[in-house]
């Protein structure tokens, strides 16, 4: 089953986001990935945790945090 990563990155300019980018790329057993900008959020989906993730990042001199998901969300 497919674990959905959720992390907070800075994304401050193309550069970094082609660096994040390809170390996501890097890791095993992913299945899909985005970066959202806006929210300065990354998200990988696969066989992964989010120490992976984070540890791929931070290879890459970037911090990564746990996302926090909005308590004022309405379900």
């Amino acid at each position: 089953m497919a674990n959905v990563v959720e992390l907070k990155v800075g994304l401050h300019c193309e550069d970094c986001i082609k660096m994040i980018l390809k170390a996501i790329k890097k890791i095993e057993d992913i299945e899909t990935y985005d970066v959202d900008t806006r929210l300065n959020k990354v998200t990988v989906t696969g066989n992964v945790t989010n120490q992976q993730v984070i540890k791929a990042l931070q290879k890459i001199g970037k911090h990564a945090s746990y996302w926090q998901r909005d308590s004022t969300t309405s379900y």
